[in-house]
């Protein structure tokens, strides 16, 4: 056993022959300089549901909270978090890794758009191309000792997720979905992969579940009563959070400034799993 072993072999870079887990030949090797000791995935069998809203909120929760936290933005086609927590240029490498940039308040995060030459730039790879980039953001990257990473999945069930099930530690998932009826079926789309790949669902949150009228204060169910309980249960998913439709959330977005936004409807979420 190494010397500098943490007992955590799912997270280690070390081959020893102390390695406690089953052998896993898609497994991608963490960054030799980094240590992760959990690995949440924000999941959705469809786009547009606020994946990316989602991955920033829980991460800045978690960092309130005293956690060194991380996002890996693995949706290479459509990376948004960056512009959530107003972060420009470009990553730099030291010529052997790969560091990530720091939010104001202390996040790590590496995303695509860090490392094109412009933000608006498309990118128009292949499926090989963009999962091989989601792995060398786990080994080429010098994330440095986190305890929590988020990793903001693109929408669906195709390469990327698979991808992040197979050559990363994930340690759980969180569903995001919305009010609508549909819901159960994205829900049971996304349960349903995560069962194939023995990976727990550790909650669901509902995005655009409501809205309280800025005049008299009622909650107005713009998109129909919440099905996210019903959902939950209906798929053994014990935890759930709902998160309103707030003009000031897309304020916040627009201008970079995510993290002074009040994370704390997703407490009794993130106390289940830290």
């Amino acid at each position: 056993m190494s010397e500098t072993c943490n007992d955590s072999c799912s997270t280690c870079s070390v081959d020893c022959n102390d390695r406690t887990e089953p052998k896993n030949e898609f497994a991608v090797a963490l960054n030799e300089k980094s240590s992760v000791k959990k690995v949440i995935g924000i999941v959705s069998g469809k786009g547009g549901v606020g994946k990316s809203l989602v991955t920033s909120m829980m991460a800045v929760n978690m960092n309130r909270k005293g956690f060194k936290t991380a996002i890996m933005d693995a949706d290479i086609t459509g990376p948004s978090i960056p512009k959530a927590f107003g972060i420009h240029g470009k990553a730099v490498s030291d010529g052997k890794s790969l560091m990530p940039k720091i939010s104001d308040t202390g996040i790590s995060i590496m995303s695509v758009n860090l490392i094109l030459e412009n933000v608006t730039d498309p990118v128009i790879w292949r499926g090989p191309i963009v999962s091989g980039v989601v792995k060398q953001f786990w080994s080429d990257v010098e994330w440095g000792e986190i305890d929590y990473m988020f990793v903001d999945m693109p929408p669906g069930t195709g390469d990327v997720p698979l991808t992040v099930f197979q050559s990363l530690p994930v340690d759980g998932l969180i569903v995001v979905t919305s009010p609508q009826e549909l819901v159960s079926m994205i829900v049971a789309k996304a349960s349903n992969m995560a069962k194939m790949m023995n990976i727990p669902i550790l909650g669901i949150v509902e995005n655009m579940s409501y809205l309280n009228c800025p005049d008299c204060g009622k909650r107005i169910n713009v998109f129909g009563e919440s099905k996210v309980e019903q959902v939950a249960a209906d798929q053994g998913i014990e935890h759930f959070a709902r998160v309103p439709i707030d003009p000031s959330i897309s304020t916040l977005v627009d201008s970079g400034s995510i993290e002074q936004y009040d994370v704390s409807i997703l407490d009794e979420l993130i106390d289940t799993f830290k």
